[in-house]
Order: C-alpha cells, then sequence, then structure tokens
C-alpha cells in the first residue's frame, strides 16, 4: 500500500468511515467510550473522598486519555492531506489545523500539557477545568450533534438576526428598568449594566426574585418586557424547530412512485 492510499485509509477511519467498516466501527466506539469516561473521571474527580482514595488512578486515565487522544490528532494532523481540500504540505495542514474540529481536538489535550508549565497552582485548576472541552469531541461521531451543526449553519442568519434583536431588547428594558428604579433602588438598580442582569433574567422569564421593581413606573415596565420576552425568546425556538423538521425530512429516504419511478415528497 503506498504512502498516499495509507492517509486515504486512515482518513476513512477517523473521519469519513463507510457502512460496514469493522476498523472505523471499533476505533469510533473506542473513543466515544473513553470520551465518556474522562467526562466522568473529571466530574467524580471533583468529589474530595474520591479524589482522596482514587487520585492516583484517575492522573494515570487522564495520562492514558491524553496519550490516545494525541495520537489521534497526531493522526488525523497527517492524514488529512489525502482530502483535496488539504493536500498542500504545508497550507493544507495549517488549513486543518484552524479547521473548528481540529481546535477542538487540541483544546482536548492541550490543558495537560500546559500545566507542566504552569507556576501558579490556580491556573492550574483553571485550566485542568478545560478537560471538560472533550464533550465536544462527541459531534464528530454523534449523528445527532452532526444533524445539529448542520441546523445552526442553515439558519445562521435568521439566528443572528433574531439573536441582535434580543440584545437590543435587553439593552433597551435595562435602560428603560434603571431610569424608573434607580431612585428609588440605588443599590439594586446603580447602572444599566447591572440592570441588564434583571432584563435578562426577567426576559428569559427565570424570575430569581433578587431584584425586582418597586415603584409603579418600574412595574408597568416589567409587565411589558415579561410579555415581549416570552413572544422574544419562542422565536429560535421556532426557527430551529422548523429546521429541525427540514433536515429530518431531508434525510429521510423518500418514497419512489410504483409507476413513474420518481420520488414521492
Amino acid at each position: 500500500m503506498t504512502l498516499s492510499a495509507r492517509r486515504a485509509r486512515l482518513w476513512q477511519i477517523l473521519d469519513t468511515p463507510e457502512p460496514g467498516d469493522r476498523r472505523a466501527t471499533v476505533t469510533s466506539t473506542v473513543l466515544i467510550v473513553l470520551i465518556a469516561l474522562n467526562l466522568a473521571a473529571v466530574i467524580f474527580g471533583t468529589v474530595h473522598s474520591v479524589a482522596l482514595r482514587y487520585g492516583a488512578w484517575l492522573e494515570a486515565f487522564e495520562a492514558f486519555s491524553v496519550a490516545v487522544f494525541s495520537l489521534e490528532y497526531l493522526a488525523r494532523l497527517w492524514a488529512c492531506r489525502s482530502q483535496p481540500v488539504y493536500a498542500r504540505p504545508v497550507l493544507g495542514r495549517l488549513r486543518y489545523f484552524l479547521s473548528p474540529l481540529a481546535l477542538v481536538d487540541l483544546l482536548a489535550v492541550l490543558p495537560y500539557f500546559l500545566g507542566f508549565l504552569a507556576v501558579d497552582m490556580r491556573f492550574l485548576r483553571a485550566l485542568r477545568l478545560l478537560r471538560l472541552l472533550r464533550i465536544a469531541k462527541f459531534g464528530r461521531y454523534s449523528e445527532t450533534l452532526a444533524l445539529f451543526g448542520r441546523v445552526m449553519r442553515h439558519k445562521k442568519e435568521e439566528l443572528a438576526i433574531t439573536s441582535l434583536l434580543m440584545l437590543i431588547l435587553i439593552i433597551l428594558s435595562a435602560s428603560l428598568m434603571y431610569f424608573a428604579e434607580h431612585d428609588a433602588q440605588p443599590d439594586q438598580f446603580p447602572d444599566i449594566p447591572t440592570t441588564a442582569w434583571w432584563a435578562v433574567v426577567t426576559l428569559t422569564t427565570v424570575g430569581y426574585g433578587d431584584v425586582y421593581p418597586v415603584t409603579g413606573l418600574g412595574k408597568l415596565f416589567a409587565s411589558f418586557v415579561a410579555i415581549f420576552g416570552i413572544a422574544m425568546f419562542a422565536l429560535p425556538a421556532g426557527i430551529l424547530g422548523a429546521s429541525f423538521s427540514e433536515e429530518m425530512r431531508r434525510d429521510r429516504p423518500g418514497k419512489t412512485c410504483p409507476h413513474c419511478g420518481k420520488t414521492l415528497e
């Protein structure tokens, strides 16, 4: 087998498996299980009693996982040249290095190696929390997450416009509430940025109750803000729901007409 054929085969196993490819299935299954075990180790490692009793085992498992993920990352970096978009020796690999999924793979192992350079233990602990980013690697192996990614790409313009409208509504609500409540509650509404917390909590209908209006004008503004919040934050849900239906309908194999052979909608 030539070098280019080996690259293509390795890329197929790691990134574009074909149905019935046992090696690709075993590889993806092992990586999925390893990611899940890593997340469990990070979560249970925060329990003091577990860390005291099994700390050495958790550290050893962490080192083993980083070794496997590092080999996977290097293998992808080596095999990416089998794809036309990454075919150039230097620029092709650099392009792959900067791709979103490659950056996710890098962030999955980088905190472990940066830990050796950290002097401040608080900084080291903060870096170790980044291990939770390994959950993003599930996106490579989950069809559901891949579907979600396609939905986000196809509806990015609509979601961007909706996000901008929500940001404008938050700023407007915070500004109105600040001018209505600042004199009555200077500690709770000292400025517009602080009041934005109240706007977010109210618009999302969470309502913690830690900050609330006491003046008549403030209560009037809060009523309108709550009503607009229900309508505004329902927009992204509607956009995503409709897009999910479109994607699932597109993925579903269509029925063919027994007479003409054409695909039926």
